[in-house]
């Protein structure tokens, strides 16, 4: 695809995740799109064979961009300790930055939005996106057990319960953050869990 033809596509998925966020999949046309991208029909076509198959790629593309998103955090924690602990300190941190960007503070959650329109959609769509949260619950199931080999849990708990947990918090986050209109909501409930962890793995009780 040519980089005019790429942009073109970009501006098109950026501005449906958009619309979709605001009014739903069922609620937004392909002429709400054209208007907010001032593209013609030919070009939509061009890029998307229809409004379902623009709903199968929106939500790949907007996964790609989120576990790219995850994975650099996790690095980036990794490279900065050798402490799985702090690692997934700073990774939530991270996290907690940008959910609380003020230019662009999330909306709600597109998988939440997915699973509740899945009537909408194909199975392979629906497959997707229980796919990329339990991407997400893997990840953090694998550093989580790190810290569980390292560190002597006060309360019996496994590396699946506290991921599913986190995952829960974030995405219940999202729901309540739209419906409260509250942008910080989710940042704060992230830092809540970040004080279970304290509280659950001490310093004092780390394994030699």
């Amino acid at each position: 695809m040519s980089a005019k033809g790429e942009q073109s596509r970009e501006r098109i998925l950026t501005a449906t995740k958009g619309l979709v966020m605001r009014k739903g999949f069922a609620g937004t046309s392909v002429d709400d799109i054209l208007k907010a991208t001032g593209l013609s029909k030919g070009s939509f076509f061009h890029h998307f064979k229809s409004k379902g198959d623009l709903a199968n790629q929106l939500i790949r593309w907007h996964s790609a961009q989120d576990l790219k998103m995850f994975r650099t955090f996790m690095a980036q924690a990794e490279a900065a300790h050798d402490d799985p602990m702090d690692q997934l300190l700073q990774f939530l941190t991270s996290f907690e930055t940008y959910l609380s960007d003020p230019d662009s503070p999330p909306r709600g959650c597109l998988y939440a939005l997915y699973t509740y329109e899945d009537d909408h959609f194909e199975n392979d769509v629906k497959g997707h996106v229980a796919e990329v949260l339990q991407t997400w619950t893997a990840m953090y199931i694998r550093k989580f057990q790190e810290v569980i080999d390292r560190r002597q849990p006060v309360r019996p708990v496994t590396a699946k319960q506290l991921s599913e947990m986190f995952v829960s918090v974030i995405e219940g986050g999202l729901i309540l953050q739209r419906a409260y209109g509250s942008p910080g909501l989710t940042a704060r409930q992230s830092e809540q869990f970040r004080e279970y962890l304290n509280l659950l793995f001490p310093d004092a009780r780390a394994v030699a």
